[in-house]
Order: C-alpha cells, then sequence, then structure tokens
C-alpha cells in the first residue's frame, strides 16, 4: 500500500471544504471545552452548565422565527434565564437549586411551544442538534476570538480558581473571592454556550463541557495536567465524531457526542482496570 493510500482515510474528508471548516470548528470549541470544562467539572458546574444551554432556548426559537442571528436570541436567552434564576432564588421558600429547576422547565416548555408555531422556519431542528457541517467565515472567528479570550481569562484567574476550588471558606483570607471566581466561570461558560450553541445545538453542546474533563479527571491529578488532556480528549472526540459523520453518513453533532462518550467509556474502563489490578497485587 502507497503511503497516499494509507493516510487516504485521513485527507480525503479535508478535500471537502465543509468537512474541512467543521473540522476547525470543532477543533475550536474543543479548546474552549477543554479548558473551560475542567474547571466546571472540578467547581460542580455541570448542572449549570446544562441548565445554561437549555433556558436559553426561547430565545433562540424567537431568534429563528424572527430572522434574527441565533447568536442575538442565544445572549437574550441567557440573560433573561439568568435573572429569572437570580430572583427566583431569592425567594426563601423556594431556595437556588428550586429555582434553576423551575426556570429551566419553564424555559424549554416555552422554547418548545414556540418551535411548534405554524410560522416556525424548517430548519429549527438545528437549533437543538445544531448544525457543524454549516458553520461560516463568522462561527469560525467568533469560535477563535472566544478560544483566546477563554484562554486568557483562565490564566489570569489560574491562582484564584485553586484557591476557591482548594478550599472555599478560607479562599478569602488568600485574596481569592469565591463570588467572583463564580462569576466570571458562569460569566465564561454562557459566553461559551451562546458560541457553541450554533454548532452542536442546545442539546448536545454540554457533553463537550463536560464530557472530557470529567474523563482526564480520571487520570490527572493536578489542574493544567487534567486542563492539557481535556482539551486534548475534546479536540480528538470532535475531529473523530466529524470522520465517523463522514464516512458513516450520520449526524455530525451526534457522532461528536458518540465519540466523546466512547473516550471517557474507554478512559473509565482503564482507570477500572489499573485499579483493580493494584489491589489485588
Amino acid at each position: 500500500m502507497t503511503e497516499p493510500a494509507l493516510f487516504a482515510p485521513l485527507t480525503e474528508p479535508l478535500s471537502d471544504s465543509t468537512t474541512a471548516r467543521a473540522l476547525a470548528e470543532v477543533a475550536l470549541l474543543g479548546v474552549i471545552g477543554g479548558a473551560l470544562g475542567t474547571w466546571v467539572v472540578l467547581y460542580s458546574l455541570s448542572y449549570s452548565a446544562e441548565s445554561l444551554s437549555h433556558a436559553l432556548l426561547p430565545g433562540l426559537v424567537i431568534a429563528a422565527l424572527a430572522g434574527w442571528p441565533l447568536l442575538l436570541g442565544g445572549l437574550g436567552g441567557i440573560v433573561v434565564a439568568a435573572l429569572a434564576v437570580g430572583l427566583a432564588g431569592r425567594i426563601p421558600a423556594i431556595g437556588r437549586d428550586t429555582a434553576v429547576a423551575v426556570v429551566v422547565t419553564a424555559a424549554v416548555g416555552v422554547g418548545a411551544l414556540l418551535a411548534l408555531s405554524p410560522d416556525t422556519p424548517p430548519g429549527i431542528q438545528g437549533i437543538l442538534f445544531g448544525d457543524i457541517l454549516g458553520v461560516t467565515d463568522l462561527d469560525l472567528a467568533l469560535a477563535a476570538s472566544l478560544a483566546a479570550i477563554t484562554l486568557g481569562a483562565l490564566r489570569l484567574l489560574h491562582g484564584r480558581l485553586l484557591a476557591v476550588g482548594f478550599d472555599r471558606s478560607s479562599a478569602a483570607a488568600m485574596g481569592a473571592s469565591p463570588t467572583i471566581a463564580d462569576l466570571a466561570l458562569l460569566a465564561l461558560l454562557a459566553a461559551a454556550i451562546v458560541v457553541a450553541v450554533q454548532a452542536l445545538g442546545n442539546l448536545l453542546l454540554v457533553a463537550l463541557l463536560v464530557g472530557p474533563a470529567a474523563a482526564a479527571r480520571l487520570v490527572a491529578r493536578r489542574a493544567w495536567p487534567m486542563m492539557a488532556l481535556a482539551t486534548a480528549l475534546a479536540v480528538l472526540g470532535g475531529a473523530g465524531g466529524i470522520y465517523l459523520s463522514y464516512y458513516a453518513e450520520t449526524a455530525a453533532g451526534a457522532s461528536i457526542v458518540l465519540a466523546i462518550v466512547g473516550l471517557y467509556a474507554l478512559i473509565a474502563a482503564t482507570t477500572g482496570v489499573r485499579l483493580l489490578a493494584r489491589r489485588a497485587g
């Protein structure tokens, strides 16, 4: 087998401009998801990430119905959901967790109701499952900008995030405010969701934020190695999903999630076998 033929399965998808752009987009989103997802997992914000992604559904549907950019609808949905959670959480009889559940449930219900409108465009399912194969130059530019901002912000906040994550109760004595750390992470998370939702959809994007970081946590014990491994897994899972979609002719977004879940299962199984071997020895 000649060398070109040997590498043909890897290079052939790159000759298709649509697939090549999808690979570039998923690589950028993988960088964001791996780096930011590490702190989402360490700070136990996985539920918050899922809640935010679901809560912006009405804004996305309204934007689709009105012919506005989905980015604008997602941003509006995030702001309204955050205000609603904040207001509901101030009611002592409700509590923050219940407030989040009520707001998210209501948002999904409103979004689903709007999606059933007779004026709903045929491609409304793209809001739920994304359209990674339909990314534009603007999408790539937004993802690249967000990746740079996310990495820069996490680098500046690294010490504070570590202090708060290690001991929240005494972090203030070390000059690290838990409130600022939480708000900074939530702001970066909201921005990541708004940008990534156009490619991966309202239902699938959380997998990119949580899956690789959860898998990396099984192996790494320090923040920097965990971030590096999570980023590598996110990019690998994203690219693997695109290749799977290309050759198996499956939905791209779902294929990416399947690849990420597969990587997590592989690492979890390998880690479990090693742990059992150590105990047996």
